[in-house]
């Protein structure tokens, strides 16, 4: 187990969302003040020169604002392994009636975890989002009217 990082891979069109957005991300949505195993440790791979130097930028403005050290790496992407499916939308997973919809429409496995509804789902499940977005687009997710209402739900009591 400690000879790996967990990590994710985001492919992003820099028309519609920056480098520099998503670095943003990154930074409010974990601890990088702690130090942690290898397993769990804070890390921002690059593709590129450019996004090397946005990255050691941005860890260099964030170590300023919360005037301490971080200990976030900043490497290069050498390579990617994908978890096994099994391991991928850990909340939607939680919700077998929710799963259950899911694979009416994906039935092989890698569709389900690559889909951008089931992806919206999970973090649905996890309580983050619009409230409002879910309910006026929550019907373009491809749940029953049951599914739909245990989702909106679920989100409740986590948001």
């Amino acid at each position: 187990m400690g000879d790996h990082t967990e990590t994710l891979q985001i492919d992003f069109d820099p028309a519609q969302i920056s480098f520099e957005s998503l670095l943003k991300h990154f930074w409010d949505s974990h601890n990088p003040t702690s130090r942690r195993p290898t397993q769990y440790k804070s890390i921002v791979f690059y593709h590129d020169e450019n996004q090397r130097r946005q990255a050691e930028v941005s860890l260099e403005r964030e170590s300023a604002r919360r005037r301490v050290l971080l200990h976030t790496e900043i490497r290069p992407l050498e390579s990617f392994y994908r978890a096994e499916d099994y391991h991928q939308k850990y909340y939607l997973r939680r919700e077998n009636d929710l799963l259950m919809e899911m694979k009416r429409y994906y039935a092989d496995s890698r569709e389900l975890v690559d889909a951008t509804a089931s992806a919206r789902i999970n973090g649905y499940l996890a309580g983050f989002g619009d409230r409002q977005t879910l309910v006026n687009r929550g019907d373009r997710l491809g749940l029953s009217k049951d599914g739909l209402r245990r989702l909106i739900e679920v989100y409740g009591w986590r948001h």
